[in-house]
């Protein structure tokens, strides 16, 4: 989290409160237990104004004269009224910081979520590292084998199914990030203060460039393949027709996320992830995280989705047509590819639309939990369940989230792919002898 150590404090517990002692010479109030000689009872509590007696102090929405006594000794103290910035939250005071008067917690301002989220337990943060290392490193995997194949062969992989090949390489950038933060750390990623007025140090921007800029970009690319396939089934373009366009395919897919990176940059929006441990945006502010994620992510996956759809139905269109004029054994090609690109598509949009509805959870249940926790008034009304964030969902999101660049290979685990793989393997072989050949005396 991008926190100048010097301008942040960690908030305090407040202290309880104590009754003023009486002033000289004056009798205490009755109740309270001084001056009162042993053995005497004390006062019995009548409806009545005489003897003086003390009003209870009154439960939360009741008058004095029907609240319950605090039980002596015993009894759960009142909550203490009002709402403040409690620790383990953090509290803004430098105006030089990029936080001040731009965060809000809790319906605080100028309090900040710490480096390590106060809703989970040491044994849930110890597995979310483990939990995330876990996927990022088969996610790592698998783009590496996928873009590999594309570059020993890439005469294979031509439009409209070469999005893919894009799609999986900008996952791979993703797990790059996720890999860094786990061998560098929670604390020197997410945690380390930076310069008043800048987005944090050079490791906190990297990890955010590669983890917000080339998940936005998989995002664009899933959208151009949907697009190209929609193009060659429905409109009936070609290959080449379809390549025509590729510069204006990338020209999209690396501009519009360049954009929306510089803007985060700009306005010193990045943030560190207190779960992940990852520098991202709109972990302190709703309003980033709504605008510079969810709103994207959505509008992505609901105009690829449309594209993909509008696709298929017109692959079930030439299916139709082929099994009319030439019958059913013409058609195996058409039904194999139509298996494939459907099992891609569910092996894409499932994972993204559960992201987006953790993402929905998140912004809208947040301001409840940081609520209940400065606001110790408000702890009582929620249920158990409503105070603290659901650790299953925050796991969920990651896995969804690098669970993409693992099945984005299938689409390369074929026959062909190791058909590929063995010839360069001859070929580097052939290489080897011939060299050896040629410098044997």
């Amino acid at each position: 989290m991008d926190y100048n150590r010097t301008d942040l404090t960690t908030a305090a517990p407040s202290p309880p409160r104590r009754l003023p002692p009486p002033p000289p010479g004056e009798q205490p109030p009755s109740g309270s237990g001084h001056g009162r000689p042993p053995g005497a009872r004390p006062p019995s509590r009548g409806r009545g104004g005489g003897g003086g007696d003390a009003a209870a102090p009154p439960t939360r929405g009741g008058g004095g004269g029907g609240g319950k006594a605090r039980p002596p000794g015993g009894g759960a103290a009142p909550c203490e009224p009002g709402c403040q910035c409690r620790a383990p939250m953090v509290s803004v005071s430098s105006e030089r910081h990029p936080l001040y008067n731009r965060v809000k917690t809790g319906q605080i301002a100028n309090c900040a979520l710490p480096c390590h989220n106060p809703f989970f337990s040491q044994d849930e943060r110890a597995f979310t590292v483990f939990w995330i290392g876990l996927w990022s490193v088969l996610c790592f995997v698998s783009t590496f084998a996928t873009v590999s194949t594309f570059l020993i062969d890439m005469e294979r992989f031509k439009y409209p199914e070469r999005p893919i090949i894009f799609l999986s390489a900008c996952y791979l950038f993703v797990s790059v990030g996720y890999l860094v933060r786990l061998v560098a750390g929670h604390e020197k990623v997410a945690c380390s203060g930076g310069a008043p007025g800048t987005t944090g140090p050079a490791l906190c921007t990297v990890v955010f460039l590669l983890v917000y800029f080339f998940g936005m970009a998989s995002s664009i690319w899933w959208v151009i393949l949907s697009l190209t396939w929609f193009l060659a089934a429905g409109m009936k373009w070609g290959n080449e027709a379809i390549a025509g366009y590729s510069q204006y395919f990338h020209l999209a897919a690396w501009l519009v996320p360049s954009v929306k990176s510089i803007a985060v940059l700009a306005l010193s929006s990045v943030d560190g992830d207190p779960v992940a441990g990852i520098c991202y945006v709109g972990n302190q502010s709703l309003d980033n995280l709504r605008g510079f994620v969810l709103a994207p992510l959505v509008i992505y996956l609901f105009i690829g989705t449309m594209f993909m759809l509008a696709g298929f139905v017109s692959l079930f269109r030439i299916r139709s047509v082929i099994k009319q004029q030439g019958g059913p054994t013409k058609t195996h090609k058409l039904e194999k590819l139509m298996i494939r690109l459907g099992l891609f598509t569910v092996l894409y949009t499932v994972p993204a639309a559960v992201v987006v509805a953790c993402l929905f959870y998140e912004q809208h249940n947040r301001p409840r939990w940081e609520a209940t926790h400065n606001c110790p008034c408000l702890r009582d009304l929620q249920p158990d369940q409503a105070r603290r964030p659901d650790y299953a969902v925050f796991m969920l999101k990651y896995f969804m989230c690098l669970v993409v660049g693992i099945t984005s290979g299938v689409w390369v685990w074929s026959g062909k792919t190791l058909e590929s793989w063995r010839a360069l393997c001859t070929r580097c072989c052939w290489a080897s002898k011939g060299s050896n050949i040629w410098l044997k005396p």
